[in-house]
């Protein structure tokens, strides 16, 4: 690994990525494939922002060697089926070595999928909800430089999403926790300028149609 400017890496594979995204092999994988590629998928969409709620305190690592475990936890996350969990579920999964064993977590997720049918109930659809919360093209950073990110860890529309999910009921769904799920489900594409897989993602963002209800 070769570093570069600030917050860019050329890994073993000649490819240039954010710091970040060059730290480990599933790192390098989630990166490259994954982390910033816009997705209207409800149970991809659901999962993220639950293991984004998981991850608060711990690495996104932790988390991505646990992700198999999670989903296999939590029904493929699978809202109606997570809403059905009980009291007796919620002492298994504390004993589940798979993933984070943590109730307030657990409980939240559990809380979240009954909110997440509820939303869907009232918006049409959960990518169509999410998705409006897009910013504005015009309050982006006009060049995405890492000093640049590392002075948002949040964002107006963040902070208005996570106000409106709490108001709703949610739960582990701060600004920053939400702007983390912003940033991987890519309603923005936060991959720094030099990075190989921005305009790949920017693309993607291009080409990608944004759910409407009713769409």
């Amino acid at each position: 690994m070769q570093r570069l400017a600030t917050g860019l890496v050329r890994g073993e594979d000649g490819v240039i990525r954010c710091a970040w995204g060059d730290s480990d092999p599933l790192y390098r994988r989630y990166h490259d494939q994954e982390w910033g590629l816009p997705m209207a998928d409800e149970r991809r969409l659901f999962e993220k922002i639950c293991l984004e709620g998981f991850q608060a305190g711990l690495s996104w690592l932790t988390i991505l060697r646990k992700r198999e475990n999670f989903r296999a936890a939590f029904r493929a996350f699978d809202p109606p089926a997570v809403a059905r969990f009980t009291a007796r579920d919620v002492t298994l999964l504390l004993k589940d070595a798979g993933i984070v064993r943590h109730r307030g977590k657990i409980e939240s997720t559990i809380n979240n999928a009954a909110r997440a049918l509820d939303l869907a109930r009232d918006e049409g659809s959960l990518a169509a909800y999410f998705w409006r919360w897009e910013p504005e093209a015009s309050a982006r950073p006009r060049k995405l430089t890492s000093t640049v990110l590392r002075k948002m860890p949040q964002t107006v529309e963040s902070q208005a999403l996570s106000r409106d999910l709490k108001k709703r009921g949610w739960s582990f769904v701060g600004p920053t926790t939400v702007y983390a799920f912003m940033q991987a489900m890519g309603l923005v594409n936060d991959h720094i300028e030099g990075c190989a897989a921005r305009p790949r993602v920017e693309g993607a963002r291009t080409r990608f149609r944004r759910p409407r209800v009713g769409s």
